[in-house]
């Protein structure tokens, strides 16, 4: 990975990131949004071809594409959001879920905030979770997502199968739609930052309390 600051072509006054990752795609990051009040990394993981590029692209443009291409090596999108009257920037990187990429996976697992698993049947999500516990930091943020509910006629797994299995590891569970925006939100925003968001509101309570 490569980071080098230079002008965008767009205004003399806005100042952007040119971020390079595996594989021939860059793409130009507004430099206004590395100013915020809270940084929070999000990473999703999971096989290829179960729809993770779609939940990203749904959840950081709010749009969606039939044919979206696979993930090459790591995909990287931000988007920055506002609660409490606080600026919130989410570092959002999808994994390509390929065998040959698993190292760019694992570094990315350090100083993740959330991890997002995408589930289409429960033949790896034990692997991914150990590696999570050895690579992660002990109090990650884990959310077991599966996607593409829409499609309930071509359904691997029931919905209570599912939800039985993130029980039994202690993982929350839910259905999400790239498609129709159905949890997609909810998933990014509860993994991703609201744990840390709800701490930071009771500490600051605590403080006024004591003086």
């Amino acid at each position: 990975m490569h980071l080098r600051r230079q002008p965008a072509a767009v205004s003399p006054s806005t100042y952007a990131v040119k971020y390079i990752e595996r594989g021939p795609k860059t793409q130009w990051i507004d430099f206004k949004v590395f100013c915020s009040d809270y940084l929070f990394k999000l990473l999703l993981i999971r096989d290829s071809g179960v729809g993770k590029s779609c939940l990203l692209l749904r959840f950081a443009d709010d749009s969606y594409v039939e044919s979206y291409i696979s993930t090459i090596g790591v995909d990287f999108k931000i988007r920055t959001v506002k609660q409490d009257g606080k600026t919130i920037k989410l570092q959002n990187r999808d994994t390509a879920g390929q065998e040959r990429f698993r190292t760019i996976t694992i570094s990315y697992y350090r100083g993740a905030h959330g991890i997002i698993m995408d589930q289409e049947s429960f033949n790896n999500v034990k692997q991914w979770l150990s590696e999570i516990d050895r690579y992660a930091s002990d109090n990650v943020n884990k959310l077991l997502v599966e996607n593409k509910c829409d499609l309930t006629a071509n359904k691997v797994v029931s919905y209570e199968t599912a939800k039985a299995f993130a029980d039994e590891i202690g993982i929350p569970f839910l259905e999400t739609s790239a498609k129709d925006a159905t949890n997609v939100e909810q998933a990014f925003m509860d993994c991703g930052f609201r744990k840390e968001m709800a701490c930071a509101r009771a500490w600051l309570s605590f403080r006024s309390s004591v003086g």
